[in-house]
């Protein structure tokens, strides 16, 4: 049994970090180097440790995105 629950968890892992490869692509960044993009997340996460505002407006961004996913 903790062979499947490894598993699962493996598999969980997996899909989700596919997915979070596939926003890289989704916001058009798929041929940046990942220096770049890994720069740029670990700003974003200290930028939104210190201003909510920030978080908001960003969250609107990517919601407008995902809305207009047929385009």
């Amino acid at each position: 049994m903790s062979r499947n629950a490894t598993s699962d968890t493996r598999k969980k892992d997996t899909r989700e970090k596919i997915a979070l490869g596939g926003l890289i692509v989704k916001a058009g960044l798929r041929f940046e180097k990942r220096a770049l993009l890994l720069g740029a997340l670990i700003e974003l996460q200290q930028r939104l440790k210190s201003d909510d505002s920030e978080r908001a407006r960003l969250t609107a961004i990517g919601a407008e995105a995902f809305g207009n996913e047929s385009e």
